[in-house]
């Protein structure tokens, strides 16, 4: 219903960042769990940066166009839909910070996992924004 406009796909892209903060909140868990762990390699989730990209995609589409004259031509731009991005987990394996082989900053993940939660906080807070400015227009 709302999908069309701004209001839904605002509502849409944080409901999306909040889903990645809750499985970034997993792997920082794991991550916290098997600090202790012998060759345990830590693992971070990569969202924002594809987000980013692929609004940015969108804004480009006005530009000019490529001639594309045979299927098998690279277009100079490929627009991305945010809806098609997804969360990626990613292994830190090229890193060790302990003896044993175990690459986990117990203090670095407390501290992701503080961002991580004010990041959720601020986007609870960013849709009840929302909710409320159309609950105003609607008085």
């Amino acid at each position: 219903m709302f999908l069309n406009n701004s209001f839904g796909k605002t509502v849409d892209i944080l409901h999306r960042t909040m889903d990645v903060n809750s499985l970034r909140r997993q792997v920082i868990a794991d991550n916290i769990a098997n600090s202790d762990t012998p060759n345990f390699k830590r693992s971070t989730v990569n969202f924002e940066s594809q987000l980013r990209r692929a609004l940015a995609s969108e804004q480009l589409s006005g530009r000019l166009k490529a001639a594309m004259t045979n299927s098998r031509h690279i277009p100079f731009e490929k627009t991305m839909d945010y809806r098609d991005v997804r969360p990626r987990r990613v292994l830190d394996y090229l890193t060790t910070s302990k003896n044993n082989g175990n690459n986990v900053d117990i203090e670095e993940e407390m501290m992701l996992a503080l961002q991580n939660q004010m990041s959720y906080d601020l986007m609870t807070r960013a849709i009840s924004n929302q909710f409320t400015q159309v609950n105003i227009v609607l008085r």
